[in-house]
């Protein structure tokens, strides 16, 4: 047989049987073995996704009931395709949209494509040392007073860390202004069943990557229309299937569809109790964590994901990702000061103390934490996100980079805010900041 080095990559890491604290949200256990079976298309039987009447349509009205929603509608072109849509709904001819600077790039990207022009607003660092922090309601409210033409606010909740934004805040200031909120949801699909949803807490629209913690498979997730009068004014619902056309794949995947299905009937049947059970496990790992001596995020967090920065016992995230390999436990990632791992009812209890018995193993904590570098001001916006994404560029060293247009979003792990965007001008300050998380080159624009 012909060499298969993916295929072949892939068989091999499951023989090391670690313990899976990364998405997938199954972790291998939840889905029939047989759903390549079910790699079928669209037919009489089966139903079209973007133009479901069918059993699509049916299995869709049925995830409302989940989510509390007006709509809900399946991807399978992950959650970048439920952004994408969202953008398109809230700014479908492009416009000012207030954004967060914690952002995944492929909003960066959809802006680009749509030509929004982002307003950012820095989160405040109310999350510990090393950690982004979280957008305000009084600095959104500011934004929007400076631009009254804003179309749509934009927030990720919760992070990569598991840090929650005050959703209730941000939408109470969003709805008074008369725009709506627009939340990228996708690390907390499962929320919706410990009350702490976006939709539950005014969101108009969010975008759910249902496999980073759902039994689904890679690339299902869920767009949700809030049941709100904005989002009802604006005809969400109506529009949304059109705008996800706009940008998904017209073969989309039947096993992610029905792997969606499944995991939303086990998530109405069982998923409270299990999510419920597995908060109380990881809150005693995360006691565990603190009398280590490890760094949590501080504030309201995700009550099920571990993120712990291990500077205090004298190691990067990164070398705590060797150590935890070592002891059989697969962490979703690593940094330069933090180390996430994402359970899900689907680790089993072996899993869970090894993860907890790995906490303990490590040293104890016997260094102070330095401040980490104040974040630089908002550089100079030169050119649109759209003209700079589509230009010529070329990398070059950071040193070579002053005062000249970023191609491309520039965004060190921690703190996982861009410091530069496309189409900003790169200052001194933010390539000392740069240079100090480690970054060595960057995209820059080709001037005429």
């Amino acid at each position: 047989m012909a060499k298969t080095p993916l295929y072949t990559a892939l068989q091999e890491h499951l023989e090391k049987k670690r313990a899976s604290f990364h998405t997938p949200g199954h972790k291998g256990r939840f889905l029939p073995h047989d759903l390549y079976e079910l790699d079928l298309t669209e037919l009489p039987d089966t139903d079209s996704l973007f133009e479901a009447d069918g059993c699509i349509d049916a299995a869709e009205k049925a995830a409302r009931e989940l989510f509390h929603s007006q709509a809900t509608f399946f991807s399978a072109g992950g959650c970048t395709l439920c952004i994408q849509a969202m953008f398109r709904l809230a700014a479908p001819q492009g416009g000012k949209v207030i954004s967060s600077r914690v952002i995944h790039r492929s909003a960066v990207n959809t802006m680009a494509l749509l030509g929004i022009e982002p307003v950012w607003v820095r989160p405040r660092p109310d999350a510990g040392p090393c950690l982004a922090g979280r957008l305000h309601p009084e600095d959104v409210k500011k934004a929007l007073e400076q631009n009254p033409d804003a179309k749509a606010v934009y927030v990720t909740s919760p992070d990569y860390y598991g840090v929650l934004a005050d959703i209730q805040g941000l939408s109470a200031v969003c709805h008074a202004y008369g725009v709506p909120l627009l939340v990228d949801n996708a690390h907390g699909t499962h929320l919706a069943l410990l009350g702490k949803h976006p939709l539950a807490l005014g969101a108009d629209l969010t975008a759910c990557s249902a496999h980073k913690t759902l039994p689904v498979l890679t690339g299902g997730a869920f767009l949700n229309v809030g049941d709100t009068e904005i989002s009802r004014k604006l005809g969400f619902a109506g529009r949304a299937k059109e705008a996800m056309a706009l940008f998904g794949s017209t073969s989309p995947g039947y096993p992610i569809m029905a792997s969606l299905d499944l995991a939303r009937a086990w998530a109405m049947e069982q998923g409270q109790e299990a999510w419920e059970e597995l908060a109380i496990r990881m809150a005693k790992i995360k006691e565990t964590a603190r009398k280590k001596g490890l760094l949590l995020p501080a504030g309201e967090t995700d009550p099920t994901r571990l993120a712990i920065g291990t500077l205090p016992v004298g190691m990067t995230g990164e070398e705590a990702g060797d150590f935890f390999r070592k002891k059989g436990v697969e962490p979703e990632h690593e940094d330069g000061a933090y180390l996430v791992c994402i359970a899900t009812p689907f680790n089993t209890k072996e899993e869970l103390d090894r993860l907890e018995e790995t906490v303990l193993a490590l040293p104890e904590a016997n260094m102070s934490i330095k401040e980490t570098p104040a974040l630089p001001p908002l550089p100079p916006v030169r050119m649109m996100p759209r003209e700079a994404v589509l230009a010529f560029q070329k990398s070059v060293p950071l040193e070579d980079a002053v005062g000249k247009i970023a191609g491309e979003a520039a965004c060190p792990c921690p703190p996982g805010v861009p410091i530069v965007m496309p189409g900003e001008e790169i200052t001194p300050e933010a390539i000392l900041f740069l240079n100090n998380y480690g970054l060595r080159s960057i995209q820059i624009i080709l001037q005429k």
